[in-house]
């Protein structure tokens, strides 16, 4: 087989890379472990960048998405037992944030590329790269453990493929650094079939430890506990469950958490994670396969996606004209806006959490950034500019949302 560019995950990156170049006349063939069935019915969180909704509706998969998601103009942040409101809009010039499960964004870009003919191969096993560092890398797997060793040639190669793919180490230890903080706390998640609690989500920092509250659909939320990393789930009955919830979401007021039955409960684990670069001689890495965020911040499928619109541009450009100044600068920008995340991530993490080893002191100055970030409207100014989505920069000076006016010359 042979393609321009051969992508290794059908997640959120390697779906918005494919659909992307097929914008702009460039193939690909999209290579994915797991069935059609199974990445599109894994139930991710999702929670979307003022951008990467732009984008989706621009480029024509954005329709299910404006109909079903939910638009949030703000957050809530609770402490002490009282709630302050955080206007993103407001805030942020009119931006907002949409909640739209990541497993409907999959959806959505699976069917924008098999309606068009697009080449997904489902179910690839052994997947390999071959080749990187000449001018035409190879990715080699089988379609089934039994069948025969299958090859494509390509001019480049995108990993999208998670954390645990084989794009990574592809890279030699040599060139490749990593960057790693491993939280000592997970987060405990739970479905509920019940009616939303509160139109917004809800951060809450509270003594016995951070809670969230989101939803999914006007039937189904989507709630957090921060619990020990190393818990077992049946420690957590679902009783147990909702004492927490209640105990750690209370405020002064008449406010009132919703309980339904649970549908679904599981334990993460958090971390931070970044390598260094994310180009090795013609592999390039997007997503999580180059870095991981703690969920806090809610930036993994919002890096994600605009790392392949930096991916998406340069590779028009070098195809258009035989220029390959972005694609040599690719890491850069990227690393650029990923460390800016990274770094959100982990200030909104630390402002939430109970440390497990945290003193009185402490606790104390957690509380006062909580207290600053809610009452000056410059330090809520700073939150809500992270939260909302940076512009991508692509150079010093020049800033940009999306690919989108790029892709159709606007």
């Amino acid at each position: 087989m042979r393609t321009q560019v051969g992508i290794i995950g059908a997640g959120p990156a390697g779906l918005m890379l494919s659909h992307l170049l097929h914008l702009q006349g460039i193939d690909s063939i999209i290579l994915e472990k797991r069935s059609r069935e199974e990445i599109e019915g894994t139930i991710r969180a999702g929670l979307l960048e003022q951008g990467t909704v732009d984008l989706m509706k621009k480029t024509g998969v954005g329709e299910r998405l404006m109909r079903e998601g939910h638009f949030h103009e703000g957050i809530e942040l609770r402490f002490n037992g009282q709630s302050h409101r955080v206007n993103l809009h407001d805030l942020t010039g009119g931006k907002k944030v949409t909640v739209y499960a990541q497993h409907e964004v999959i959806k959505d870009l699976v069917a924008a590329r098999l309606n068009v003919g697009g080449k997904i191969i489902f179910n690839a096993q052994e997947v390999s790269l071959h080749g990187i560092e000449t001018t035409e890398p190879k990715i080699q797997f089988h379609y089934d453990k039994d069948s025969e060793l299958q090859e494509i040639s390509c001019d480049y190669i995108a990993g999208c493929d998670g954390f645990h793919g084989p794009s990574r180490p592809s890279i030699p230890n040599s060139v490749r650094k990593e960057y790693q903080k491993i939280y000592p706390f997970g987060w405990l998640g739970i479905l509920t079939e019940a009616p939303p609690s509160a139109p917004e989500l809800i951060y809450a920092n509270h003594e016995r430890g951070f809670t969230l509250l989101s939803t999914r659909s006007p039937e189904v939320q989507r709630l957090y506990l921060q619990v020990n990393p190393n818990d077992d789930i049946t420690n957590w009955p679902d009783d147990r469950i909702w004492k927490e919830l209640h105990a750690r979401l209370e405020i002064n007021g008449e406010w009132k958490l919703t309980e339904g039955p649970i549908i679904q409960k599981n334990i993460v684990p958090m971390r931070s994670f970044v390598c260094d670069p994310m180009q090795y001689g013609r592999l390039f890495l997007a997503g999580d396969a180059a870095h991981i965020v703690p969920p806090t911040g809610a930036k993994g499928l919002n890096l994600a996606i605009a790392d392949v619109q930096v991916l998406a541009r340069a590779l028009d450009t070098y195809y258009a004209t035989g220029n390959e100044e972005l694609l040599k600068r690719y890491s850069t920008i990227c690393l650029r806006r990923v460390w800016k995340a990274e770094r959100f991530s982990w200030s909104m993490t630390a402002m939430l959490h109970r440390h497990p080893d945290h003193t009185p002191f402490e606790q104390q100055i957690q509380l006062a950034e909580l207290d600053y970030v809610t009452s000056s409207r410059a330090a809520a100014t700073t939150l809500a500019e992270n939260y909302v989505g940076l512009p991508i920069e692509w150079q010093a000076g020049e800033k940009e949302e999306t690919i989108a006016g790029f892709l159709y010359n606007e």
